[in-house]
Order: C-alpha cells, then structure tokens, then sequence
C-alpha cells in the first residue's frame, strides 16, 4: 500500500555555514524529520551546495543559492526552522522574510539531550 506524502510544501531553514559537517548531517536529519510527518520539504542549502552545483565559499554563488532558496516562498505552505543547532545570520534573515510576507513557520527541535548530537 503506498504512503502519502500531504501537499503541505515545506522550507527547511537550518544552520548550514561553520560546522558545515555536522550542519549537513542535520540538516539531513531535519528533511527525514519533515517527511515522515507526512511533508513535501526541500532544504535549498543541502541541495545546491552538493558538488558542481555551488559554491558557498564564494559570496556571489553564495547570494545566488540563498536567492534560489527563498524563491520557493511563492509556493511554500510553512517554513520549518530547526533550531538545535541555534539561529544561524541566513536564518535570522529569511525569519524576516517571512514574517514580512506573512509566511507561517514554526520551530521544531529534533535531537534528543539524551542522544548525541550530529557529527
């Protein structure tokens, strides 16, 4: 029997420059999460900074995938902030966004204190 994934299109924002590791292995957590509560999630910040897509050591390529990202607001039902990890700048600032645009978030937390936290 095939599972349903619902038509709530979701904006995964989590911390992805630093601890770039460890902000991946998150942020990939925080996409499992979104999907098994039944939700369509896209996480811009894991997709275009694979290899021979982006580069977010350089500001333009940086400024043009945090662009990219935050065009899917037209379309977006919610945006998900995972906050374990903390508020990163593009965070703080695409919270702006959405607040200004009347976009709905919430914040969700995924680790558990008695597990360890992402590599």
């Amino acid at each position: 029997m095939p599972i349903k994934i619902s038509k709530t299109l979701v904006i995964i924002e989590s911390p992805y420059a630093g601890q770039i590791e460890r902000n991946t292995a998150y942020a990939r957590l925080a996409v499992r999460h979104s999907v098994l509560r039944g939700e369509a999630p896209i996480a811009s910040h894991l997709l275009f900074t694979q290899p021979d897509i982006l580069d977010d050591s350089v500001p333009v390529e940086r400024a043009l995938g945090i662009s990219a990202g935050l065009a899917w607001r037209q379309v977006c039902h919610l945006a998900a902030f995972y906050i374990d990890y903390g508020w990163s700048s593009g965070m703080i600032n695409a919270r702006a966004l959405y607040e200004a645009a009347g976009i709905p978030f919430e914040f969700r937390t995924i680790l558990d204190a008695r597990d360890p936290p992402c590599p």
